[in-house]
């Protein structure tokens, strides 16, 4: 169902002998290019490519903590910039942000003329990029297809991503069937773990006192890591379902330390983000961060308890670090998920249930289903070979009913 990929040191790391091919890579929050990370070096260390770094989205407002700064603050040069992220909490607001993206994007591609464009995941700044690529019939890179989130807008806007892309970079076995099913070449399917998983392999996290001095907040005798987004699908009261949440916080004791990451720029996002400032305004072991970034962020979770959420970090990336994480409600609902993560429904009574026991878990032995590491080596690879073969032709659908 998707192939593998070898001798992927060599592929990258080779002698170069043709021009370099520009390749785009579209970042429009923190968390993903975070994920984007290993595979932006990368591409800067592959002689025969040229990364275009094309920023967007939350990274350049300022109410999400203008994660730009720390793209820059790390090194890589930033090509073009895509103001496209209105200031509304409102699926009207989202739909007009598209419409400013593809135009932003059809603007910063015909400036730098990139030979492909790599997307990550599936939020709608990422729909823009692909639909403006698509548009102008350059090749897409999709990381992360095949996914499946029930609760969230996420899910149709990722499988039209991979019906736009001709490059399909998935992150487990059972992803890589959806993306054949939707009528993908097995050939152009390879699954390569999760990318950010290899971030947690390179850190070196923090300790605990560096972590307390960097967040200035005390850790407890017990802690949670809490990133709850808005759902964004289903007829379920998405403001009743965060005071639930709170409620069971709350019942946890003050000798529980609670360290929130804000949710994304998602519709509801804005409101759920003034709630969790006015928990932490109510409790001195709560503390509440717009952006940890990923050293801050995977040390927190080293140290904590459990994690806690509705966040697809807490099923990916989380049991590499051997943490348990209880997620809650119907956000990440399909998406496939490992022995450390927990399942709760949207109650008080449920999450305490599941904290508690997340809290009691050894999860120290337990496998992750979606790899190991070393995606990004992986993916640069398959982009050189891809590059090779000259400009991608046709795209056609692979009709499974027409074989033997």
């Amino acid at each position: 169902m998707s192939r593998k990929i070898t001798d992927t040191t060599q592929a990258v790391h080779g002698a170069v002998s043709n021009p370099r091919h520009k390749i785009a890579v579209v970042t429009g929050s923190r968390a993903e290019y975070d994920l984007l990370y290993s595979v932006m070096k990368q591409i800067e260390a592959a002689p025969q490519l040229e990364l275009q770094l094309i920023v967007t989205g939350m990274h350049l407002a300022p109410e999400f903590g203008m994660t730009v700064r720390a793209i820059e603050a790390d090194g890589f040069p930033i090509h073009d910039q895509v103001e496209m992220l209105l200031s509304s909490d409102t699926a009207a607001g989202a739909a007009k942000s598209v419409g400013l993206g593809m135009i932003g994007f059809a603007d910063a591609y015909r400036r730098l003329q990139p030979d492909w464009v790599v997307v990550l995941g599936d939020r709608y700044e990422i729909w823009a990029a692909a639909a403006a690529a698509f548009m102008a019939r350059i090749p897409i890179a999709h990381i992360g297809g095949g996914d499946v989130t029930e609760g969230a807008l996420d899910e149709a806007i990722r499988h039209g991503i991979t019906k736009m892309s001709q490059l399909h970079f998935v992150t487990n076995k059972r992803s890589a069937q959806r993306v054949r099913q939707l009528g993908e070449d097995p050939h152009m399917i390879l699954n390569v773990g999760h990318p950010g998983i290899d971030r947690i392999k390179q850190l070196p996290l923090l300790s605990r006192e560096e972590l307390e001095h960097e967040l200035n907040f005390t850790f407890r005798s017990r802690n949670v890591l809490v990133t709850y987004h808005s759902v964004t699908l289903g007829s379920s009261d998405a403001e009743a379902e965060l005071e639930e949440l709170m409620k069971a916080l709350a019942a946890l004791g003050e000798d529980t330390g609670i360290v929130f990451t804000k949710p994304n720029a998602d519709p509801g996002g804005r409101l759920y983000a003034e709630r969790i400032d006015r928990y932490t305004a109510a409790h001195a072991n709560a503390a509440a961060y717009t952006s940890l970034g990923q050293l801050r962020y995977f040390s927190t979770a080293r140290i904590v308890d459990a994690v806690i959420g509705n966040s697809s970090s807490g099923i990916c990336e989380i049991p590499s670090l051997g943490k348990p994480s209880v997620d809650i409600g119907f956000r990440q609902k399909g998406r496939l998920r490992g022995a450390s993560v927990l399942h709760c429904e949207p109650e008080s009574g449920a999450i305490q249930a599941a904290i508690h026991q997340a809290c009691r878990m050894d999860c120290t032995g337990v496998e992750n289903p979606y790899g190991t590491g070393n995606s990004g080596l992986r993916i640069v690879a398959e982009l050189i070979r891809q590059v090779g073969r000259g400009r991608a032709g046709l795209k056609l659908f692979y009709d499974a009913q027409g074989e033997g």
